[in-house]
């Protein structure tokens, strides 16, 4: 090793490495530095001694506090179920009505029902619950079983289409696809219904306009209803409003009526509670704006 040597610009002596023409300075670990190492070693030491730290095999050191957050989470666990407790049996308890006239209960509704949706529901229906093609906007207040809470609590229950044996059932037909209607009649019904929600139409499609509605009233009417506001008991849509489940412009329309529609919503009973469904179905009414 080379011998020390004093560098003549800090003054310090120097290791006595060198490379390359670059010496290395003898320079001390900051003070700062030894009393963090120290600090951080300290309290490590402190730690173990006070806090659960030591695996021994089959069990661990308690320490001196006897602080173990596993019984901590538990009781926080088990007060929140407590609290919960509290208000879903008033829930489960309570009638629509009743928990809609109840601000207390309206808020655990809202946030509960939130988180319940989110999980659940807006895979398909969209966080805000507003839809997308196939899936009814449930903020718009155009309801295919009805917007009562008790309408939306077994629609939630059995489902549309689904494996239910007690499940809702609706279909349209393929007018088009099956023959039941010339490509003309299916034309001039398209015009029609079009019209029925205050659409623009170009003078070819309002020169459908009446015979839509002869083919309307033979064919369509009899689940839309004659003014096609549609029917709850049949999950037939209202067609005079601007809420569309496939899309209101003349292809979308078109597509329906050429080739039908059946729509699927599975059945959650036994998947939620009867207190969720309940808890759920009251959240979706708010959506719209119906219940404040």
């Amino acid at each position: 090793m080379a011998e020390a040597t004093r560098d003549p610009v800090t003054g310090r002596e120097t290791t006595g490495h060198e490379w390359n023409g670059i010496e290395e300075l003898d320079t001390p670990i900051p003070r700062v530095v030894l009393f963090f190492l120290a600090a951080t070693t300290l309290f490590a030491i402190g730690y173990w001694l006070l806090m659960p730290a030591w695996p021994l095999g089959w069990t661990y050191t308690k320490g001196l506090l006897g602080n173990d957050q596993r019984e901590i989470v538990t009781r926080q666990v088990q007060d929140a179920a407590a609290e919960r407790a509290s208000w879903t049996s008033r829930i489960a308890k309570a009638s629509f009505a009743e928990i809609a006239a109840d601000p207390a209960l309206m808020r655990h509704v809202r946030d509960t029902g939130r988180t319940l949706f989110a999980d659940n529901c807006a895979v398909c229906h969209g966080t805000e619950g507003k839809g997308g093609p196939g899936f009814p906007n449930l903020a718009a207040g155009s309801w295919l079983w009805g917007g009562t809470p008790e309408a939306i609590a077994e629609t939630i229950r059995v489902g549309i289409n689904s494996t239910a044996k007690d499940t809702r059932t609706a279909q349209m037909m393929a007018f088009g696809r099956d023959g039941v209607l010339q490509r003309e009649q299916v034309l001039a019904v398209v015009s029609y219904v079009r019209s029925l929600s205050g659409q623009k139409l170009t003078e070819t499609e309002q020169a459908r306009v009446p015979a839509g509605k002869e083919v309307f009233a033979a064919n369509c009417a009899a689940c839309h209803g004659p003014e096609g506001k549609g029917m709850h008991d049949l999950g037939a849509p209202d067609l005079t409003d601007a809420h569309w489940i496939y899309g209101g412009d003349e292809q979308s329309v078109l597509n329906s009526v050429h080739g039908g529609r059946q729509g699927h919503m599975p059945s959650w009973e036994g998947r939620l509670s009867p207190t969720d469904i309940k808890l759920l179905a009251l959240y979706v009414g708010t959506l719209s704006g119906d219940r404040k």
